[in-house]
């Protein structure tokens, strides 16, 4: 008898796949956990490319998992931040809207012109232009006299856009002066001239009278004036002229 001849495999048999070797679990492992999928992916019949592969993108895929919960509270705490301030500003935002609009711009030392477009640009009513000084007229043309003074103040709120506003002006080149509605030339008191004290005249030649010596005097003001009245007939100065009566005493009033 023959022995019946048998042709030998040409691959050997494969061994039996476990359930933890199933390629859907391992995966799903390195997804979910990590740690447990990197450890059936390396007992796996996966050759060691495939193997070093799955490591690598699971050992970063729990590196994020890890990180993740850092950034999102710290993410919780931004937006949460946000709401604070907002609360917090809430009762700012009401008090700006109940503030006034605007203030009255800063327009001292600028020209008319530009005063008042910026004046004008706050308010309905037209910008009202005065002479800072009192014995000065303003010109009709004014728009480059300088603004002195400005009411309302600079900074002041304007309540409405009816308020009205008014600037000093003085000439360009002028300077200011210390308050509003003073004068530039003020008027000069005059000054009262004295009256001059009349003095005794020498006279050389006596009088005709012979009142004696040479001293004579004009009038009976320059007799009192030196101290010598009443004047008697004989003494110095004394003159016909100064004796109205005629008696020998003059100046004696």
């Amino acid at each position: 008898m023959y022995q019946q001849y048998q042709q030998p495999h040409s691959y050997a048999p494969q061994p039996l796949r476990r359930w933890w070797q199933h390629p859907a679990l391992i995966i799903t492992a390195l997804i979910l956990l990590p740690p447990a999928g990197i450890a059936l992916a390396w007992t796996s019949r996966w050759d060691q490319k495939k193997k070093i592969i799955a490591t690598v993108l699971s050992g970063v895929w729990f590196l994020v998992i890890l990180l993740t919960p850092d950034s999102a509270k710290k993410s919780g705490d931004d937006a949460k931040s946000p709401a604070a301030v907002t609360t917090t500003a809430a009762p700012q935002s009401s008090a700006a809207s109940a503030a006034p609009a605007s203030a009255m711009p800063d327009v001292v030392g600028t020209p008319f012109a530009g005063a008042e477009k910026a004046v004008e640009a706050l308010v309905d009513t037209e910008l009202t232009a005065l002479s800072a000084y009192a014995d000065v007229t303003l010109p009709a043309d004014h728009t480059t006299w300088v603004v002195c003074f400005q009411e309302p103040a600079a900074g002041a709120a304007l309540a409405s856009k009816s308020v009205p506003a008014s600037v000093h002006l003085v000439a360009a080149g002028t300077t200011c002066p210390a308050e509003k509605g003073t004068s530039l030339k003020p008027k000069s008191t005059p000054k009262a001239t004295p009256t001059p004290t009349p003095k005794p005249t020498v006279d050389e030649d006596a009088s005709s009278s012979g009142g004696g010596g040479s001293v004579s005097y004009s009038n009976c003001a320059a007799v009192k004036a030196a101290g010598k009245a009443p004047i008697r007939r004989g003494d110095p100065g004394y003159g016909r002229h100064l004796d109205k009566d005629g008696d020998g005493i003059a100046c004696e009033r």
